[in-house]
This record gives C-alpha cells, sequence and structure tokens, in this order.
C-alpha cells in the first residue's frame, strides 16, 4: 500500500477565496461613530431636561 505524505499549502487569499476590502473598515467606524454619538444624545438630552 503506498502513501502519500505530500503537504497541501495555500496562502491566504486562496484559502479564505477572497480578496482583503477596507471598505468594510470604514462601514465599521461610521457605525461605531454613529452608535456613539446616538448613545450620548439618549443620556444628554434628559440630562439636560432636569
Amino acid at each position: 500500500m503506498a502513501e502519500n505524505n505530500d503537504s497541501i499549502h495555500i496562502n491566504d487569499d486562496a484559502a479564505r477565496g477572497a480578496v482583503s476590502n477596507t471598505g468594510l473598515r470604514y462601514v465599521l467606524a461610521f457605525s461605531l461613530g454613529f452608535a456613539v454619538i446616538a448613545m450620548s444624545l439618549v443620556w444628554i438630552i434628559p440630562a439636560l431636561a432636569h
């Protein structure tokens, strides 16, 4: 019986099946900024009313 011990090496892009994209970073940064502003307004506006 013959054994095949050859290793297969695949680079990162081929293993993922996609190319890295920087657009997602901008979406995440915008969403984080929007969430911080929204939560700040939810906290500040009622505090000013008292």
